[in-house]
């Protein structure tokens, strides 16, 4: 028996889409979604998404995969036609710091995606509309903790963070000049099973899959950086719920723990959680690292009314078990 608020009963029958649903956290808001009887279409071009993460849904008949660009106005129009979703979750989008550094301006693509999404929507009726945001949009942050009425950094080092500030922008404009139910969640470092752990990936993955190798851990800068980690679990009922409270409509909302983590620290944790002697290498800054990353939750309390409460550690472990099981049955395969 699933434990889940009384609330997401609304998403039983609801036809839902969920562009991005076959990347790391799309997947995952999938999966509850169906678990929750919601008729769920994703939208996904598969460049950084994997159609792995969604095979266990094949045959379900409440599931449909379209692969197909968020960005392209006539596959929305196609999808949106098709689907008529109510709720839509738009988590699409170009991100990783290598990917951004490498190909910065291909971001700016995902900016008439966040255009023709909202326009879909509002002509569509759709009850609700969630945007994917990121901490990126504060810089190298102007206070500790980041509080989304404080400031952002005004000269942000990349487009990343320009096209998600006007994706924000877009979900205040869609709600105040045409009553389109929004909110933009602000996302910090999710971290769980399914996260891309290549060197275009996130941090967790990277060093619990160099762990998984026997690989030294390799760290950009001295280890002082600070992130604020959160579990996949906590993240997906946070998002989940947030659709839902009328009191999230027109907001943005940081999405975190408020407990900022060194990298070094986490580099520690993984060492002692893989039981293995790895080298810790340092490596120089990378020309769009951010030094540090705390949110103000309050607002995420307040508004939305949950916490992300699970620990770090037990994170780590899960999601290294996750990786080890992987490993060990593409090992069997080959």
């Amino acid at each position: 028996m699933l434990d889940w608020p009384h609330m997401f009963e609304s998403y039983h029958g609801a036809r839902v889409l969920v562009t991005g649903g076959a990347g790391f956290v799309g997947s995952h808001l999938t999966d509850r979604l169906l678990e929750l009887g919601a008729k769920v279409a994703v939208l996904d071009d598969l460049s950084t998404g994997k159609r792995e993460n969604l095979a266990q849904h094949d045959g379900n008949l409440d599931f449909t995969f379209i692969h197909g660009d968020a960005n392209d106005w006539a596959t929305l129009d196609g999808v949106f036609d098709a689907h008529a979703p109510e709720y839509v979750f738009h988590l699409g989008a170009f991100c990783g710091v290598k990917r951004v550094e490498e190909r910065p301006l291909d971001v700016l693509n995902d900016i008439d995606g966040i255009r023709a999404i909202f326009e879909f929507c509002k002509d569509r009726k759709v009850k609700k509309i969630l945007y994917s945001s990121s901490s990126e949009v504060y810089g190298e942050p102007l206070q500790l903790p980041s509080r989304e009425l404080g400031p952002v950094n005004p000269s942000p080092r990349d487009p990343y963070s320009l096209v998600k500030m006007l994706g924000e922008n877009l979900t205040h404009h869609y709600y105040r000049q045409y009553g389109l139910k929004t909110v933009a969640l602000r996302f910090f470092n999710v971290y769980g099973p399914r996260q891309e752990s290549s060197p275009y990936g996130f941090v967790v993955g990277i060093f619990l899959s160099r762990a998984l190798q026997g690989q030294p851990l390799q760290i950009f800068g001295d280890g002082t950086a600070t992130r604020d980690f959160v579990y996949y679990k906590d993240n997906v009922n946070t998002v989940l719920t947030a659709m839902l409270k009328d009191e999230t409509d027109g907001e943005t909302i940081n999405v975190g723990k408020g407990t900022p983590t060194s990298i070094q620290e986490l580099a520690e944790k993984v060492r002692a959680l893989s039981g293995r002697d790895l080298a810790i290498e340092y490596l120089p800054v990378r020309k769009l690292e951010i030094k540090y990353r705390t949110p103000d939750v309050s607002r995420m309390h307040e508004l939305i009314g949950v916490r992300a409460e699970t620990p770090l550690e037990v994170g780590l472990r899960e999601t290294f078990a996750h990786m080890t099981e992987k490993s060990r049955a593409a090992a069997c395969v080959s």
